[in-house]
């Protein structure tokens, strides 16, 4: 039983999430840095430094970043209970396990929360519209039906361990620097496997990448 209904109200519809004041200061920096006055841009410092609450790894200061997390769980919850009718429409409760669905989250949130600043209802409509059943589908499609008793294991984690391993890196590496090597003097001639590349011989062949020995 929710609190409304503990206290003998009820509502038809739940508002949407306030995020906390940091999360609104951040925002209000934001707002600053786009239309502020030249001495209050300059105040800001680096532009490239202020936490973008919609991509949540740029917020680096821990309060900051705790806020964030809370906002988003309640952003899930009440998507949850406002517009989800079906089970399988709903956001796992383990999201903030799943990478995909955070940076998701994220974006939905700040568009959903410029949306209810509008001064028409246009921005909400294209939320409506576009990008809350463009989550919804990517989320049916990535998680399927994983979560349903619970998190289980990301079923890819055996393909990123190979992909992220040393060997595999070097050769991705290799042929990086082979395609992005200017047509530079170095001694090869067709047939040869090892070439010359930034100082290291790469072999043509395998990938593999040695010192200019």
């Amino acid at each position: 039983m929710d609190e409304a209904c503990r206290e003998g109200r009820f509502e038809v519809v739940q508002g949407f999430p306030r995020p906390g004041r940091l999360v609104e200061h951040a925002y209000w920096e934001l707002h600053i840095a786009a239309s502020g006055t030249p001495e209050q841009v300059r105040a800001l410092g680096d532009l490239r430094r202020l936490p973008r609450p919609w991509d949540p790894s740029t917020c680096s200061h821990p309060d900051l970043r705790l806020e964030v997390w809370l906002w988003l769980d309640a952003v899930v919850t009440w998507i949850n209970h406002e517009y989800t009718w079906d089970p399988s429409g709903l956001i796992p409760e383990c999201w903030v396990e799943h990478p995909h669905l955070v940076h998701d989250l994220a974006v939905l949130a700040d568009q959903r929360r410029r949306a209810g600043m509008a001064h028409t209802s246009d921005a909400l409509e294209d939320w409506h519209r576009y990008a809350l059943p463009a989550f919804s589908d990517r989320l049916r499609e990535r998680v399927k039906s994983h979560c349903d008793s619970g998190h289980q294991p990301w079923p890819s984690a055996g393909r990123h361990v190979r992909h992220s391993s040393d060997v595999h890196r070097r050769r991705r590496v290799a042929a990086f620097r082979r395609d992005a090597a200017p047509a530079q003097s170095s001694v090869w001639a067709p047939g040869d496997r090892l070439r010359l590349v930034d100082g290291d011989l790469v072999d043509l062949e395998t990938g593999e990448v040695t010192g200019p020995e």
